[in-house]
């Protein structure tokens, strides 16, 4: 049952909705972008909250007023760039630019460097300082222990709805909060038990001076069956453009790729699924899920033609028999596969969309940016399922930005710099597999030949 109370300043507020916390000076920066695409930079920063002169709004003054926002975030675009034109890194840009320009004194920030490169992060964490030291109250929503590390005064834990418990600067500790934050003893974090070396003879995906004209620039690279390979890089690297032209969700203008060892054609996604390649979209609820319908349906969507009768008519009895056994061996918590996707945790909705991927039994996996906004328990189940196809012979090619995380369950990374392979970071190479390592080549201050 609803109950409880809020209080700002010692005295208790009524908070009935967005704007009553707005007006009590509460601002939120949502996991989930929220923005306008077909609107600037500007007039999204502004939305709700617009200028006006004599009735009209007054979008040349909003627009110079933001300019020394995005110069204090460190931006590289301009308040009159449509949204929808900016990469999801730069979209978290403006949404934490328009909860600032509301001159709050308490600020939410769930995840915000979900989608943050490593140095938009940095300049972020540096900006949370000012805003703390000006007085601001933050209240800082992460599964990312080194942000708690670095932020948090006191730490405050949550599980299914409950207070589990909270902590003082002095007695964070990684596995306390990871042990508050599952309920269980977790020992070992990145799954890793597949051992590529015992397939690495046998190249699965080789991509050949692949370019796009625009953001790729001739990359090279080779998968191994049962080989997680992973591909770093900061934000605008072209990491997900690659990913694209392999899938053949974008044209390349020169190149070429290879499935084992016998060059393909890969003019849509069609025809990658087709010959064995599957993308899971960085973008689940834009470009990966119907959010308004079943897990059912969604689990099912890349395989109901190969299942239907001869009329063209859906077999829903291996539907259902699908999306049991996908709600089984995925561990995806929800009242069954007949409620929309919409209504799931983000883990929840990336194993529904990990299945639908799975049903179409791949030889090559790509996976962009698996663990974004999901929370720590789904990202170890979520590690697990990439260690188990690995184990099973599936070639996979992870792109993320999460250093740790690549670190932790891939057995090698390219790093990607303006459009083009800077160089690979390695166990037992000259250049061990390292966050140094990693961020040296992502950031131009050492080059290393790709292997």
């Amino acid at each position: 049952d609803p109950g409880g109370e809020i209080r700002i300043d010692g005295k208790a507020a009524r908070i009935d909705g967005p704007l009553a916390g707005r007006a009590a000076g509460i601002s939120i920066i949502y996991q989930e972008l929220s923005l306008a695409p077909n609107l600037t930079v500007a007039e999204n920063i502004y939305l709700g909250r617009e200028t006006s002169r004599s009735g009209l709004i007054a979008r040349a003054s909003m627009r110079e007023s933001v300019f020394p926002m995005l110069a204090r975030l460190g931006a590289d675009f301009a308040p009159d760039t449509l949204v929808g034109d900016l990469s999801i890194g730069r979209q978290q840009l403006v949404e934490i630019a328009r909860a600032l320009a509301a001159k709050s004194k308490i600020l939410i920030m769930d995840e915000p460097t979900t989608a943050l490169s490593a140095g938009e992060a940095e300049r972020l964490f540096a900006l949370i300082q000012q805003l703390r030291a000006d007085g601001l109250a933050i209240l800082y929503i992460s599964h990312r222990m080194d942000e708690i590390y670095r932020l948090a005064d006191r730490v405050t834990v949550l599980r299914d709805g409950a207070l589990v418990g909270s902590l003082d600067r002095t007695q964070i500790k990684a596995e306390t909060i990871i042990r508050m934050m599952v309920g269980r003893d977790v020992s070992s974090f990145y799954k890793k038990e597949h051992d590529p070396r015992a397939v690495r003879g046998r190249p699965v995906l080789s991509v050949v001076d692949v370019a796009d004209g625009k953001r790729v620039k001739g990359c090279s690279l080779t998968v191994h069956a049962g080989e997680v390979l992973g591909l770093a890089g900061l934000v605008g690297a072209g990491r997900t453009e690659l990913a694209h032209l392999i899938f053949g969700a974008a044209a390349m203008t020169s190149g070429e790729i290879r499935l084992e060892d016998r060059p393909i054609e890969m003019r849509s996604p069609h025809e990658a699924l087709e010959n064995g390649i599957a993308y899971l979209t960085e973008d689940r609820k834009a470009f990966g899920l119907f959010l308004d319908m079943s897990c059912l349906y969604n689990i099912n969507l890349g395989v109901l033609g190969r299942d239907a009768s001869l009329g063209g008519v859906m077999n829903r009895q291996k539907a259902r028999e699908r999306a049991r056994n996908a709600f089984s061996s995925l561990s995806i918590r929800a009242p069954g596969p007949q409620v929309t996707a919409g209504s799931l945790s983000g883990g929840n909705q990336q194993k529904v969309l990990l299945s639908r991927l799975l049903a179409a039994s791949p030889k090559v996996l790509i996976l962009d940016e698996p663990t974004r906004g999901v929370d720590v328990g789904a990202k170890s189940e979520i590690y697990t399922i990439i260690d188990n196809l690995a184990k099973a012979g599936v070639a996979i090619l992870v792109i993320s930005s999460d250093l740790p995380e690549v670190i932790g369950i891939c057995d090698r990374v390219l790093v990607m710099k303006a459009g083009r392979i800077a160089g690979e970071a390695a166990p037992q190479t000259a250049s061990p597999l390292t966050q140094e390592n990693i961020m040296r080549l992502a950031t131009g201050t050492g080059e290393l030949d790709a292997a």
